[in-house]
């Protein structure tokens, strides 16, 4: 169960990174789309794991290594707008949310039963 101040932190994460990737995501893995789904931190607020689905490419694994090769920038970049509510930037992690391309399996998958 999180804290309310894990919650509040994911949220603030959640939001910034998002800017932040659409600010400087165009000059790290081109013309895609990418979005941040959610933000979980940890118990003592060290580490992030950050959710983003990845639209327009069927190689997601090579812009999450795009987004990790550029972290320290991305890091740096969120750190510049979330420092007056934060002490320490946790660490991030990235993860791909594959929520929707399930999604769109299963209502595919019922289509053709019908």
């Amino acid at each position: 169960m999180e804290t309310k101040r894990q919650l509040q932190l994911g949220e603030l994460i959640k939001r910034n990174f998002s800017l932040v990737l659409q600010q400087e995501g165009r000059y790290i893995y081109g013309d895609i789309l990418v979005s941040v789904t959610k933000a979980i931190i940890s118990p003592d607020l060290s580490q992030v794991k950050i959710y983003v689905s990845i639209y327009g490419t069927d190689e997601k694994e090579e812009v999450i290594q795009n987004i990790e090769n550029h972290g320290f920038q991305l890091k740096q970049s969120l750190a510049h707008r979330i420092k007056d509510q934060i002490r320490r930037i946790p660490e991030i992690y990235y993860y791909i949310d594959d929520t929707l391309d399930e999604m769109y399996k299963v209502d595919s998958l019922l289509d053709n039963l019908k």
